[in-house]
């Protein structure tokens, strides 16, 4: 699975991350879609980093989803650290 198969993943993952962990954030629903690409992307590579594995498993699999969601919330809570109170 490549790039942009993390890319299209992480749209939904940040969604999702956005959903189950609300609140204010810096930035609007474009800000949200480059949290969970980003997140996915982290997902990604934390699962061939930590588990050893080629690209998870595929899109379609629920290690994929899980690791971008997760991915997805360890971003969002790094942008709400680093943006602080601001708005």
């Amino acid at each position: 699975m490549g790039v942009v198969a993390w890319i299209l993943i992480g749209l939904l993952a940040g969604a999702v991350a956005k959903a189950l962990m609300p609140g204010r954030d810096p930035g609007g629903v474009i800000v949200t879609m480059l949290i969970g690409i980003a997140g996915g992307l982290l997902g990604g590579w934390l699962g061939k980093v930590i588990f050893g594995v080629h690209s998870l498993n595929g899109f379609f699999h629920l290690s994929t989803w899980i690791a971008a969601v997760v991915g997805s919330l360890l971003v969002l809570i790094l942008v709400r650290a680093l943006s602080g109170g601001r708005r």
